[in-house]
């Protein structure tokens, strides 16, 4: 029953075949180069598209029970590692980019909630989230999604738990550090209508926003998954190179798109040759899909305008550090999952 769920339900197989039906019936060789790229993109934009449409709807209509002013009351009640905890999780159920937690993020820390807390959510955030498990799921299997949502949840709460230790509440912007709200002012509570107009409005947000990257995340998926030589990839990415985390890693860091357009990409590397035991490394592949959501070039930017150099280094270096060594760690592991 779970292997039809995850086959056919969240993974849609289905419609790999119907697809593949229909281009073999219009002449087209889906064995070739050409034809296996056009199955390889109508299948994954189609797939993505539709779970992504669902999951945030149904994430939304979460949210819509949590808006900023009683998620800042939620997080002031602890203290601790279990604060940072709570910001981590609470990223989990905040469909956003990288750049669009910045401002949730400038929000609780002028609200005065604890720096390191702040940080596990903006770390969280980008990172992982219930959508982006269920399509790893879809994708990857229960056990790596699994995995790589708990892994990033740690590096969540250990990075804002280093940053909290370090005591760098002075590298907070004075415009930020200098805003505290006067009033906390309750919202309305919404009915169903409310929730399901609020859902609906943030599918449509978030569906204008992340589809063009899901369009370039499939196209460059494709491109790998039937042009670019096995032998290549290993090089590069695989376990023939003992540096790939950290080439990933840093090819990552510059990168802007969120989860749904990178997983095309991680699905095609692992996928080539993977038979043959010549596709990338998980954990390569992993650390690349973490680097690029979680420390975009615009996001870093953003970043930049609400804390000062010596904080902004801490982030990165906590976050490259946490990533590259989860990226060995499923490396070393990889025969458990594949």
């Amino acid at each position: 029953m779970w292997d039809f769920i995850q086959n056919e339900v969240l993974g849609m197989k289905w419609l790999n075949r119907l697809i593949d039906s229909i281009l073999n019936t219009l002449g087209l060789d889906i064995t070739s180069k050409i034809g296996g790229s056009i199955s390889f993109f109508l299948y994954d934009v189609i797939k993505i598209t539709v779970l992504l449409c669902i999951l945030i709807f149904g994430i939304s209509y979460i949210q819509s029970f949590f808006p900023p002013e009683r998620s800042r009351r939620i997080m002031g009640r602890f203290h601790g590692i279990v604060a940072n905890v709570i910001g981590a999780l609470l990223g989990t159920v905040t469909p956003f980019c990288s750049c669009s937690s910045i401002p949730i993020f400038m929000g609780f820390t002028s609200a005065g909630l604890p720096l390191g807390v702040t940080f596990s959510f903006l770390i969280s955030s980008p990172m992982v989230d219930l959508g982006s498990l269920v399509l790893l799921i879809s994708i990857f299997g229960m056990k790596i999604a699994t995995c790589y949502v708990l892994l990033g949840l740690v590096i969540a709460v250990a990075g804002g738990t280093l940053i909290e230790k370090m005591h760098m509440e002075d590298q907070v912007a004075d415009f930020i550090r200098n805003h505290k709200d006067s009033i906390d002012i309750d919202s309305p509570e919404l009915t169903r209508h409310d929730r399901i107009i609020f859902a609906r409005e943030q599918v449509i947000e978030t569906f204008k926003k992340v589809f063009p990257y899901i369009l370039l995340g499939v196209g460059i998926g494709a491109v790998i998954h039937n042009w670019i030589p096995e032998d290549f990839i290993q090089t590069v990415l695989g376990s023939k190179n003992p540096f790939g985390v950290i080439v990933a890693t840093l090819i990552g860091v510059p990168m802007y798109a969120d989860i749904f357009g990178t997983i095309p990409v991680a699905e095609a590397l692992l996928g080539k040759g993977a038979m043959l035991g010549k596709g990338a490394m998980l954990g390569t592949i992993l650390s690349f899909m973490m680097a690029v959501t979680t420390l975009s070039l615009p996001s870093l930017i953003m970043l930049k305008q609400a804390i000062k150099p010596k904080l902004m280094g801490a982030f990165v270096i906590v976050c490259i550090v946490g990533i590259i060594l989860v990226g060995y760690g499923f490396n070393i592991f990889q025969y458990l999952f594949i």
